[in-house]
């Protein structure tokens, strides 16, 4: 048989069917998923047998699956490792795996200090790998520490893009549609005693009254065409979070954010409360390593007191949450009036498990909040969609059509203001045309099913995958970004820094890019007409595709927008890249093409029209043509290149930029 252009002896193959195989998985709630994917993907086209978990495994999972294994990789990007494994030297001793070597990699610790890497090489690891490792290099390293795994491993290419592993399926199991708050408030309140302080409407009203309102600043921003600077951050205790808000406040944020840590995230509140008494010990533990402010544990008087001293700077909280309800009232009483994420953008980039229809009924619960405060009070409580997705390689026309319906699904609910976000792929006029697009048909589609009157603003994320390590190349990406920002008339830009690849950014750190940001903001220079004539011809690509999904996904659910989420997922006509999700259909393969836009190399179920269709396979046979790689082996290098810093210029314009490597 033949894969690749290399020519494979069936006994190797049926060897290698019969060796023992490497387990890869991701561990606990973390939700990473692209990285995990591309090397699953190598794995596979390197000849290595391989038992493929996703993310998001218990260690009974992960122990299971080592049985009969060699080796087992495990991955952690959150720096929570120690958390998510503390209990593994018993889970090994239920399930006795002999012979097997175990690996951990990613981001497993905070700061990858040397103590920390013993911690979790004392739990039973062989080896711990701190930060980017190859996809090659993985490979390599288990055919010299693993000889017994296979006869060809990391000298045979098989064929074909690899697919995940095949995911549960399943209907919706119920109507999700015109819900709303079908759940007592008394029952999201309890979830942790701090939600008792949250129960008073008029208070929480009156508190948010005398805050800084978000879609008013937005509003002003839209008249006088100026980009709001947002940048993000969040720490574990309050005194250090108002500390942190000050100085990125004195270094020129117009927005303020709340970062939620990860165990937030997964309503681990019990968690949390033992790691925040860790953390005022000085004991070893989670405690002082919370990656973001447990708003849930820390409750409604702190927050009331942090925004009170930042009355006059709106504020959001931005999260990722699983389940969002409590989250969303304890922030809105403590009176933040900004609220991101949505019921397939903070699901399908994050969790593995967590059924549609179930995340339609807890986001409809937010925003009948978000109305609620509006209807009785006057109060309005921005709600912004995570555009990002899994941030790679996602086509702007589908970001875009998923970030709608989920504005269309908030509008039903009563909710007046809404911030569509879009993040940065990194080819200019593809970027440019996306604001563009996503404002129109936003406005379009809550004008033609009954609100007109909310309010519509745009949020461009500034790239979202790999950072660079090189401080230079991360510094120009910062600063190109920020031109791309200005050129699209985006509302407000979400702010990464130079630091990105290396640690968690320091107060310091994100003033140096907001610096960054704001002196190309400030810059006058417009697009030469030839560039012009680029973003034109995206802008039709992309409102048509977005349109035909849109259509497509609204028709499945007969025009009720939360229905249609759930069913559009079912019927794969929402498909997003690199999702962990086991309803994802997981068919769409996307590329770049030549000049650095995203593509679709097969769209799998997803409704093109078929003359985008035609453009977009266009685009990636020229590509092909050009970069004589097998697919999977472009989109690995696409994922990647970014951060190894193989391009001259941000943002990529044209002339066949993304060809063979840096030119």
């Amino acid at each position: 048989m033949t894969s690749g252009g290399l020519s494979i002896d069936t006994q190797v193959v049926e060897e290698l069917r019969t060796a023992r195989p490497v387990v890869l998985c991701g561990i606990g709630g973390d939700a990473h998923s692209v990285g995990l994917l591309i090397l699953h993907s190598a794995l596979l086209r390197f000849g290595c047998p391989t038992r493929y978990l996703g993310t998001q495994n218990t260690l009974d999972e992960v122990c299971a699956a080592a049985v009969g294994a060699r080796a087992v990789l495990v991955s952690n990007m959150d720096g929570h490792a120690r958390y998510w494994l503390r209990d593994l030297p018993g889970a090994r001793l239920d399930r006795p795996a002999d012979g097997v070597r175990w690996y951990l990699g990613g981001n497993p610790t905070m700061h990858a200090s040397p103590d920390e890497v013993t911690e979790l090489l004392e739990l039973g690891f062989d080896r711990v790998v701190t930060g980017h490792m190859p996809a090659e290099a993985v490979v390599a390293m288990l055919r010299d520490e693993c000889p017994d795994l296979g006869p060809e491993v990391g000298t045979a290419a098989t064929a074909g893009p690899a697919r995940e592993t095949p995911r549960h399926r399943t209907a919706p199991r119920e109507a999700t549609g015109r819900g709303g708050m079908h759940t007592d408030r008394e029952e999201v309140l309890a979830q942790w005693h701090t939600g008792a302080d949250a129960g008073d409407l008029a208070v929480n009203a009156a508190v948010l009254g005398g805050r800084t309102s978000l879609s008013e600043v937005q509003h002003r921003a839209c008249a006088r065409r100026q980009v709001l600077v947002h940048p993000r951050c969040g720490v574990a205790r309050v005194e250090d979070q108002r500390i942190l808000l000050r100085a990125l406040y004195e270094a020129g944020a117009d927005v303020l954010s709340l970062q939620i840590d990860s165990l937030t995230r997964n309503n681990a509140y019990a968690e949390v409360e033992l790691a925040l008494k860790e953390g005022a010990t000085g004991r070893p533990g989670p405690g002082g390593r919370l990656n973001g402010y447990p708003a849930v544990n820390q409750g409604v008087a702190a927050l009331r007191a942090v925004s009170a001293e930042f009355s006059g700077v709106p504020m959001q909280v931005r999260h990722s949450t699983r389940d969002p309800r409590l989250l969303a009232e304890i922030t809105f009483a403590g009176g933040v009036g900004a609220y991101e994420g949505g019921a397939l953008s903070y699901n399908l980039p994050y969790y593995r498990d967590y059924p549609p229809a179930e995340s339609v009924r807890a986001w409809q619960y937010v925003d009948a909040l978000a109305g609620r405060y509006h209807r009785q009070f006057g109060t309005v409580i921005d709600r912004e969609f995570f555009g990002v997705l899994t941030a790679c390689l996602v086509p702007p026309g589908l970001a875009i059509a998923v970030t709608v319906l989920e504005a269309l699904m908030a509008a039903e609910q009563g909710v007046p203001s809404v911030s569509l976000g879009y993040a940065e792929q990194g080819n200019h006029a593809q970027d440019v045309a996306a604001i563009a697009v996503l404002r129109a048909v936003g406005r379009r589609y809550l004008d033609r099913h009954g609100y007109p009157d909310v309010a519509v603003h745009t949020v461009f994320h500034q790239y979202m995958g790999a950072f660079p390590d090189d401080a230079a190349k991360a510094r120009s990406l910062i600063v190109g970004s920020a031109g791309t920002a200005r050129r699209s008339g985006a509302t407000r830009i979400m702010v990464k820094t130079p630091v990105e690849a290396l640690r968690i950014p320091t107060w310091q750190d994100n003033a140096e890019a907001i610096a960054l940001v704001r002196a190309e903001l400030a810059c006058t220079d417009q697009d030469d007409p030839s560039a012009a004539s680029e973003i034109g011809l995206e802008a039709e690509v992309l409102d048509a595709e977005a349109g035909a999904v849109l259509d497509a996904v609204l028709a499945a659910g007969h025009g009720d927008p939360a229905t249609a989420a759930v069913a559009g997922l079912e019927l794969g006509l929402i498909d997003i890249p690199f999702s962990p999700s086991r309803w994802n259909a997981g068919q769409a393969v996307t590329v770049r093409d030549a000049d650095g836009a995203v593509r679709f190399a097969d769209p799998g179920r997803i409704p093109l029209p078929p003359d985008v269709f035609a453009h977009h396979r266009e685009r990636v046979e020229h590509r092909r043509r050009h970069d004589r790689r097998h697919l999977s082996e472009l989109v690995e290098s696409d994922v990647l290149r970014v951060a190894g810093g193989q391009w001259d210029q941000w943002p990529l314009r044209g002339t066949d930029c993304w060809i063979g490597g840096r030119r």
